[in-house]
């Protein structure tokens, strides 16, 4: 028999960058995972750009509830709701679809690749072989590679040796960390897909033992809790969450630690601050990448 793989339903809408994250909590409340990204229409960066957001459900999306939340929230903001688009994809391996979406990813020291690629790695670099599947997103890489260059930039000043990785997606950013220094990493994701992904990828790289894989909503889950404090923490997820978890980021971090935080627009990033800064954190170091930021923080 041909294998079976889960139904998937794609919600998206196109609207400019300013307003694009006005429609954010819509999507959050209907769809399981919610991403959004830009496409380049120019080929220049900072040129003419689409601008998507995304929301992938396991369950039929209620068109018109969700069509009567962004009307409301457009109502609410004087501007005009986008069309929305509903798609149930192909009952296919998404494993493979995404890979050949998935080019090298190099930053710092860094080099991320697919099982597919056959080339070899540059020299004195720290490889990580990904096959991210549902759990790798809409393939944006600037946020990663933000990350990764806030990775870089932290080992080159010490050790860090418990990490939290939050909303690891295929487990990208913990792997590295457990990489670079042997260190254990606690890696969460509320997607129990994309944990069996990442705990694939820590095995595949060798890591696997110093990796604990939980599904978790935020900090929810009680491996969370046992494993703190933790002396760095990841959470490259979207900036309404990365708000929302600023008092709960401040309760798992260490005296001293540091949070890497990401997928959040250069002009969110005063949202950002001020809900952490209100919990003692403060902006330690930012890399800008294509409109995206990446933020580190701590006391």
């Amino acid at each position: 028999m041909p294998p079976v793989f889960p139904t998937i339903w794609r919600l998206r809408l196109t609207a400019t960058m300013d307003t694009l994250p006005v429609f954010e909590p819509v999507f959050e409340r209907f769809a399981e995972a919610v991403t959004m990204f830009m496409e380049d229409r120019s080929g220049i960066s900072d040129g003419d750009c689409d601008w998507f957001l995304e929301g992938f459900s396991r369950t039929p999306p209620e068109r018109i509830a969700i069509v009567s939340a962004l009307a409301a929230v457009a109502a609410s903001r004087d501007i005009e709701a986008p069309p929305l688009e509903i798609e149930q994809l192909p009952n296919v391996d998404w494993v493979l679809e995404n890979l050949r979406d998935f080019p090298p990813i190099a930053a710092g020291r860094f080099f991320v690749h697919g099982s597919h690629w056959l080339g070899r790695p540059p020299v004195a670099s720290v490889a990580i072989e990904i096959d991210a599947g549902t759990a790798f997103g809409s393939g944006e890489h600037a946020t990663t590679r933000g990350c990764l260059l806030a990775l870089d930039s932290i080992a080159r000043r010490g050790r860090r040796t418990r990490v939290l990785d939050l909303g690891s997606g295929s487990g990208i950013l913990g792997i590295a960390a457990a990489k670079i220094w042997a260190a254990r990493v606690v890696c969460t994701d509320i997607d129990p897909t994309a944990v069996k992904v990442l705990a694939g990828n820590a095995r595949n790289n060798r890591v696997g033992a110093r990796i604990t894989a939980v599904v978790s909503d935020g900090y929810r889950n009680p491996a969370v809790a046992k494993a703190r404090p933790f002396d760095l923490v990841f959470a490259n997820i979207l900036a309404r969450p990365l708000c929302r978890f600023a008092p709960d980021l401040a309760a798992h971090l260490a005296p001293g630690g540091l949070a890497v935080l990401s997928g959040l627009l250069e002009w969110q990033e005063r949202l950002v601050m001020a809900h952490h800064e209100r919990h003692g954190l403060r902006l330690k170091r930012r890399f800008v990448i294509d409109g995206w930021a990446t933020l580190v923080i701590g006391q």
